[in-house]
């Protein structure tokens, strides 16, 4: 899975922290639900269990804050789009797997480390059809299923990988006119 899309078309890969320990964390938390209430082992269980949490978070929180200050050095300006993700985490589905990336984390990282380096930090709102929206001709084709990740643009015949296109129509949206592709250096 991708934790973040530039628009130069780089995809930065998740490291799914909980995901990878998952087997383990459930093998402890079942050893501990099986203690005696007040016991030393249950103690000790319970630290198991914590230790394997701390593991967790310290692995997210490791990924972020190396990831942050790198995209905020290597760009300027960081447009980000306002998700949802209080409601993407009602879907039984995905609410796991979006938990597990820490988006509003990165987000705060980003905005903190984009002031301390001065760097021009915005959020566009999620009703923009960023997704549906042609990056090179503007067309907007409709919307467009979550399982299609690549797409071909009716009116100008461009093909289109979803993530990259919305990357560069975050990037416009966030005040850039910069829409055309130039096979050097990812987009004008």
């Amino acid at each position: 899975a991708t934790f973040a899309t530039l628009d130069t078309g780089e995809k930065i890969k998740a490291p799914k922290p909980l995901k990878k320990r998952l087997k383990r964390l459930k093998k402890a938390q079942r050893n501990l639900s099986r203690k005696q209430k007040e016991s030393n082992r249950r103690e000790k269980a319970r630290k198991r269990v914590a230790k394997i949490h701390a593991k967790i978070k310290d692995t997210r929180t490791d990924f972020l804050h190396k990831l942050s200050p790198r995209i905020v050095r290597e760009n300027q300006p960081i447009v980000l789009e306002d998700l949802n993700t209080s409601g993407m985490v009602k879907n039984r589905k995905l609410s796991r797997a979006i938990s597990d990336l820490g988006w509003r984390s990165f987000r705060d990282m980003l905005s903190a480390k984009s002031d301390k380096y001065g760097r021009n930090f915005r959020i566009i709102s999620r009703w923009k059809p960023t997704s549906q929206r042609c990056s090179c001709c503007g067309n907007i084709g409709g919307k467009k299923a979550l399982n299609i990740r690549e797409w071909e643009c009716l009116f100008c015949g461009t093909f289109h990988d979803r993530d990259v296109n919305d990357a560069v129509n975050i990037k416009v949206a966030g005040g850039h006119s910069e829409t055309t592709k130039s096979p050097k250096n990812g987009f004008i």
